[in-house]
C-alpha cells in the first residue's frame, strides 16, 4: 500500500486504477485522432482529391493538436489535471460526431481541426500525471501501458472504420466511433483518482519562457525533443500511404483487407509495454538506438512486392515505433525538471508536429516518385533519428526529482 502522499508504485489498487483509466484515454484519443487514416483514399474518391489533399483531414488535427499541447499545461494547472482531460476526451468525441455531418471536405477538415484542439487537453497532461504520481522504478511500465492503449485505440478506429466504410459509409464509421469516445470518457472519468501532486492551484513556479529556457538548457531533452518528430512523421507517413500502395496495382486488394493493417497495432501494444520494463532495466540509452534500426529494416522490407513482405514489413517498423516511442516519452519524463508538463507538452508538440508536416509532405514524394521515393525519404529521416540515438548513449544522467 502506498503512504500518503507517496508516489504510486506497481501492484497497488491506485496503480491498477490509474492504468485502466489511462488505457481508455489512450484509446479515445488515437481512435477518434486517426480513424480517419484508412479513410483517405475514399474521401479522395468522394471529393476528388490528391492523395496530399486528402491528407489534410489528419494533417489538419495534428496540427492543432500539437499547438494546444503547449498551453495544455498551464490550462491543467489552473483547472486540475483530471477536469481537463476529462473535458478534453469529452469535446473530442461529440466534435467527431459532427464530422459525420460535414457537407464539404473544407467543412470536414475545419471541424477535425476544432477537434485537435479540443484533444489537446489529453496527452501531454496525461504523461505529466504519470511522471508526477508513480514512483520512478514503475514509470517505464506505467507509461508502456498508457502507449499501448494508445496503439489500441490507433489499431481499433482503423480497423472499425475501414470494415463499417466497406458495408455502409465512412459517415457512419465516423459517427459510432463519436459514441465510442463518449464511453471511454465515462470510463476515464469514473476511474482516474485525483492527481495529488499536481492538482488545480493558482500558477506557480516558472513559466513557460522560463520553464521552456529550463528544458533547452538541459544537455538531453532538445535532442529527446526531436526524435518524436522524426518518429512520428515517418510511422504517420507509413500508414497514410501504404494503403494506396496495396488498393493499387499489383496488389488491388479491398478496403476492409487494407484496414486489416491497422492490427499490426497488436504489436505496438506489446512492445511498448515490453520496451518501458526493459529501459527501466538495462537503461533508455542502451535499448533506443536498437529499437531505431528494427524501424529502418521494416521500412526497407516494404520496398519488396509481395502483401507478405509489405505486412511483415509494417509490422517490424510498427513494432519498433511503439517501443521506441515508449522509451523516449518515459526518458523525457524521468530527466524533466519542473516543469514537468510542459516538458511532456513540448514532446508531444513535436510528436504530432511531425506528423503533421512529414505526413504531409510525403503525399507530394508518393505522388511523383510513388512507393520506392516514400521509402528513401522516410529512411532518410530515421537514419537522423539513428544518429540522434547514438549521440544520447553518451549523456550523463540526472538524479531522479523527488515528488512534490
Amino acid at each position: 500500500m502506498n503512504k500518503p502522499g507517496a508516489r504510486i508504485a506497481a501492484g497497488s489498487p491506485a496503480f491498477r486504477r490509474i492504468n485502466r483509466a489511462m488505457a481508455f484515454g489512450g484509446f479515445s484519443i488515437f481512435a477518434l485522432l486517426y480513424c480517419v487514416q484508412p479513410l483517405m483514399p475514399l474521401l479522395g474518391r468522394d471529393f476528388r482529391l490528391s492523395p496530399a489533399e486528402s491528407s489534410l483531414v489528419l494533417s489538419v488535427s495534428t496540427a492543432t493538436l500539437a499547438l494546444a499541447l503547449l498551453g495544455s499545461s498551464s490550462v491543467a494547472e489552473r483547472f486540475g489535471r483530471k477536469t481537463v482531460m476529462v473535458a478534453s476526451m469529452i469535446s473530442g468525441a461529440v466534435l467527431t460526431l459532427a464530422c459525420a455531418f460535414a457537407t464539404s471536405y473544407p467543412q470536414l477538415v475545419a471541424v477535425r481541426g476544432l477537434m485537435g484542439l479540443m484533444l489537446g487537453g489529453l496527452p501531454a497532461v496525461a504523461m505529466a500525471y504519470l511522471s508526477d504520481e508513480i514512483e520512478p522504478t514503475s514509470l517505464g511500465l506505467s507509461m508502456g501501458m498508457y502507449i499501448s492503449g494508445s496503439a489500441f485505440g490507433g489499431m481499433s478506429g482503423r480497423v472499425i472504420s475501414a470494415f463499417i466504410s466497406d458495408v455502409a459509409s465512412w459517415r457512419v464509421a465516423v459517427g459510432l466511433l463519436g459514441a465510442a469516445g463518449l464511453y471511454a470518457a465515462w470510463e476515464f472519468s469514473r476511474s482516474l483518482p485525483p492527481s495529488r501532486h499536481g492538482g488545480a492551484r493558482p500558477a506557480r513556479g516558472p513559466g513557460f519562457v522560463e520553464g521552456l529556457r529550463i528544458h533547452l538548457r538541459d544537455p538531453g531533452l532538445p535532442w529527446l525533443f526531436a526524435l518524436p518528430f522524426l518518429l512520428m512523421g515517418t510511422f504517420v507517413s507509413l500508414y497514410n500511404y501504404i494503403g494506396y500502395r496495396l488498393l493499387a496495382p499489383p496488389f488491388g486488394l479491398r478496403q476492409s483487407a487494407v484496414g486489416l493493417l491497422s492490427l499490426l497495432y497488436l504489436l505496438g501494444i506489446f512492445s511498448s509495454m515490453w520496451a518501458g520494463k526493459l529501459g527501466d532495466r538495462l537503461g533508455r540509452r542502451n535499448v533506443l538506438w536498437l529499437l531505431m534500426g528494427v524501424m529502418i529494416a521494416g521500412l526497407l522490407v516494404t520496398l519488396v512486392d509481395s502483401v507478405v513482405a509489405v505486412v511483415l514489413g509494417v509490422g517490424v517498423a510498427t513494432f519498433g515505433f511503439f517501443a521506441a516511442h515508449s522509451v523516449t516519452s518515459s526518458w523525457v519524463g524521468r530527466r524533466a525538471q519542473p516543469p514537468q508538463a510542459l516538458a511532456s507538452g513540448i514532446y508531444l508538440f513535436f510528436y504530432y508536429l511531425g506528423s503533421s508536416v512529414v505526413g504531409w509532405f510525403t503525399g507530394y514524394v508518393y505522388e511523383h516518385w510513388a512507393w520506392p521515393g516514400v521509402v528513401a525519404l522516410l529512411g532518410a529521416i530515421l537514419g537522423i533519428g539513428l544518429l540522434i540515438a547514438l549521440r544520447l548513449r553518451t549523456l550523463a544522467p540526472v538524479p531522479v526529482h523527488p515528488a512534490p
